[in-house]
């Protein structure tokens, strides 16, 4: 047995795959659940010792013959978290993760020091955003300078735990955009938008090294091996952030093929060969970590939205489809604006929940819960319309996350897209991609001629029964609905601008 393993650390669960590239076949999935300090002011904030013990309990519930089965490592995460590390290599905070919407006046801050958001997509390709890791730095600054003098270096998720397994600090192109402080153009760290974050300090000096996506970063050491149980000395890509380990699982590593993800956030993102910078700032200009680039809209709310609905509403999961299937595309006028968490698109950090068009007739649980998938979908289908003004095209719909498991929902993003959807029969996204790329990097050792496309080709494959083709007699009815979604949406947003 020769496996290639894939961990990806998200912000619900870290989650371990174990592939045999030979038989083509998971031989082992196991996943530990993750828990989230939330606060009222936005914070969203994990401890980085639960991703050790996650990955731990993870890795004991592995049988010993499947760990010493592995030959390769890669490594997801959850994109823009800050991770502040001392000299010493220990993290000075809890790490304030991706959905932390609390570091809005360090946004404002940083904007104004660049000159304003357009000169923010200039230097970088990306406006400034809440998420993003910058603000987060600035906001260490500001309410606690004393760790702040003690900042020596400066991580993404992904990158601890590829600090952990191997004892090297670096980062890949893909997460690194993310940050907000890379030229996605250049590939290269912005020393302007550096001193707009902090104008006394060179932080520099905190950035890891950056590095290409087309060798290992290094090798798991002894005290991987001690604390983990895997074999000493085992190569480790370099990995990358979530949603560039998911396009390489859904095989978005060439043109034509779109991304959507269904998850607790949602994301739409495409493949290109070249930089995409969106000059209105709604399509994230990433880099790929595949040697592209990765256009992408993200949303802070997807399925949160229908768990935050159903918990009230006394709706079990495997209810949900036998629900909403009986109630019309449409939901017969009733409009969810589903800004639960605040905002990223549109950006509406202090955005709320909202339900509009109430009447006798649509107050029940199958149409409010309708509506509010529907007001998800709306939010990704703003970024398709972005993309092809860009120039992108796309022929299909690759669906993944926790939503694409329910046939509604996938009828309803072909419909509202008018795209085929297509699912995969290899379901662990993130993790299988982070699995591919770790394979990619050890096959190309040997024969130094392989493509990413050819691995995707390779080891992906549709699940057919799952696919699904658009309703055009839907058409209709969705354009009506999303002009309802964009003309409430121009009426809410003046309640929650900064």
């Amino acid at each position: 047995m020769q496996t290639v393993l894939g961990i990806d650390l998200g912000t619900q669960s870290l989650k371990t795959v174990f592939y045999e590239y030979h038989t083509r076949e998971l031989v082992c999935v196991v996943s530990s659940s993750l828990k989230v300090t939330r606060r009222s002011d936005g914070t969203a904030e994990q401890e980085a010792g639960w991703w050790l013990e996650a990955l731990q309990d993870c890795l004991l519930q592995v049988p010993a013959e499947i760990k010493r089965s592995v030959r390769s490592i890669g490594v997801s995460g959850q994109q823009h978290g800050f991770v502040p590390m001392d000299e010493r290599g220990e993290v000075l905070a809890p790490v304030k993760l991706w959905c932390d919407t609390s570091t809005q006046a360090q946004v404002q801050a940083i904007t104004e020091a660049c000159g304003g958001r357009e000169a923010c997509i200039r230097l970088t390709g990306n406006p400034v955003m809440t998420g993003y890791t910058a603000p987060k730095i600035r906001w260490l600054k500001d309410e606690h300078p004393q760790l702040y003098k003690q900042l020596a270096h400066i991580l993404l998720p992904h990158d601890y735990l590829n600090f952990l397994l191997t004892g090297r600090r670096c980062m890949e192109f893909g997460d690194a955009s993310g940050t907000g402080l890379l030229d996605v153009r250049t590939r290269q760290w912005s020393a302007e938008m550096l001193r707009a974050v902090d104008p006394e300090r060179d932080l520099t000096a905190c950035l890891p090294q950056l590095v290409d996506t087309d060798g290992f970063i290094g090798t798991t050491s002894a005290e991987c091996a001690s604390a983990f149980g895997l074999p000493e000395g085992i190569p480790v890509a370099p990995g990358g952030g979530d949603n560039m380990m998911g396009a390489i699982g859904t095989g978005t590593v060439s043109p034509g093929t779109l991304t959507m993800s269904l998850g607790s956030s949602g994301t739409l993102y495409a493949y290109s060969d070249s930089p995409i910078v969106d000059p209105q700032g709604n399509i994230a200009a990433f880099c790929s970590s595949t040697g592209g680039w990765l256009p992408l809209l993200c949303t802070m709310n997807c399925t949160l939205g229908t768990e935050l609905m159903r918990a009230p509403l006394g709706v079990e999961l495997d209810q949900i489809d036998t629900l909403i299937g009986p109630v019309p595309p449409g939901s017969n006028g009733l409009t969810v604006l589903p800004f639960f968490n605040g905002e990223r698109t549109p950006d509406l950090p202090n955005g709320r929940g909202c339900l509009l068009g109430l009447t006798s007739s649509n107050t029940d649980r199958g149409h409010i819960l309708r509506a509010t998938m529907e007001g998800a979908t709306y939010s990704l289908y703003f970024g398709l319309q972005e993309l092809r003004a860009l120039g992108l095209e796309a022929t299909e719909i690759v669906l993944t996350g926790g939503g694409s498991r329910s046939a509604v929902w996938r009828q309803m993003v072909a419909d509202i897209c008018q795209l085929p959807v297509s699912l995969l029969n290899q379901e662990e996204g993130a993790a299988f991609g982070a699995a591919l790329q770790a394979l990619w990097i050890l096959q190309n050792t040997e024969t130094h001629s392989l493509s990413i496309e050819q691995i995707t080709r390779e080891h992906l494959s549709r699940n057919e029964a799952l696919c699904t083709q658009p309703n055009i007699n839907n058409s209709r009815i969705y354009e009506r609905g999303y002009a309802d979604y964009q003309r409430a949406l121009a009426q809410i947003s003046p309640l929650y601008q900064n």
